[in-house]
């Protein structure tokens, strides 16, 4: 299965689109003012030893905020509850795009990892059956 050509930047955009950021922050904190990043889904490897899809939660600093200064190592607790990023759906999804070829058995984040001062991102499991 061709996972790069599958989880192409339109497919992973239509995941997570680009205002559940918004969303997440009027939420979170009742206005979209305190949010210092943008979310974006990217794909980065299937493990075919551990047959596990490898995604990232890239969490992109917004201009005029300070993503070194937010708290961005609690997020994976927070992401993987949180009804408006809704990570069990996205998992769904995915398992709908492999139209049968793969089943996704499980799902996990792994810990806040600090690319820069300007990105940070969350691993992003899926262990296929």
């Amino acid at each position: 299965m061709d996972f790069p050509q599958l989880f192409s930047a339109t497919v992973l955009r239509q995941l997570l689109p680009a205002q559940r950021s918004d969303q997440f922050f009027e939420a979170l904190y009742g206005g979209l003012e305190e949010g210092a990043f943008d979310i974006r889904l990217a794909f980065q490897d299937f493990e075919p030893a551990g047959r596990r899809l490898v995604f990232e939660l890239e969490l992109h600093e917004r201009p005029g905020k300070c993503l070194a200064c937010n708290l961005t190592y609690g997020l994976p607790q927070v992401f993987s509850r949180h009804p408006v990023l809704n990570l069990k759906g996205i998992v769904q999804e995915i398992d709908t795009l492999l139209a049968g070829r793969a089943k996704c058995a499980s799902w996990s984040l792994g810990r806040t990892i600090t690319r820069s001062n300007s990105l940070h991102t969350i691993p992003f499991y899926i262990i296929l059956e």
